[in-house]
């Protein structure tokens, strides 16, 4: 589906700190972008990407039930077109990358409305951000869930 920058982005959100969880999905709609789900953990994250095919995921690195990175190549091993955006307060950006998760953009906890606003909108209209440049494909299989 090609977006023009006007129109809304169908986000899903996976975090597992509730909190957390309304406070990104507050932001997403003041962005003008739509959330399609919010999930808790990241298998519940692949069940859900399954169902709603969403345009970006954003997904929280720690969580229970699978980890957003084992969640993020699992999505990828399905539909390789997927973008997906890992937050972590407690993992920086350089171990993220170093990771292979496959994500397209990897956000430090606390974000903004700002930078939340950025990245969707910069999607939406099929640009790159400077963000993207370190994150690489997994190179090897995942695990089958």
């Amino acid at each position: 589906m090609q977006l023009s920058p006007q129109e809304e982005m169908r986000v899903l959100i996976a975090e597992d700190d509730k909190p957390v969880a309304g406070t990104l999905a507050a932001m997403v709609r003041s962005s003008k972008h739509e959330v399609v789900e919010i999930v808790g953990s990241g298998l519940d994250a692949i069940h859900a990407y399954e169902r709603h095919k969403p345009d970006v995921v954003i997904m929280d690195y720690l969580m229970s039930r699978l980890n957003g990175v084992t969640a993020c190549r699992n999505i990828l091993a399905k539909d390789p077109t997927a973008r997906i955006i890992l937050v972590s307060g407690a993992i920086g950006p350089k171990e993220l990358s170093v990771s292979h998760s496959g994500a397209i953009a990897i956000l430090q906890k606390p974000i903004s409305v700002a930078q939340i606003q950025e990245v969707l909108d910069t999607l939406a209209s099929h640009e790159t951000l400077p963000l993207f440049e370190e994150t690489i494909r997994p190179p090897r299989p995942v695990p089958r869930i």
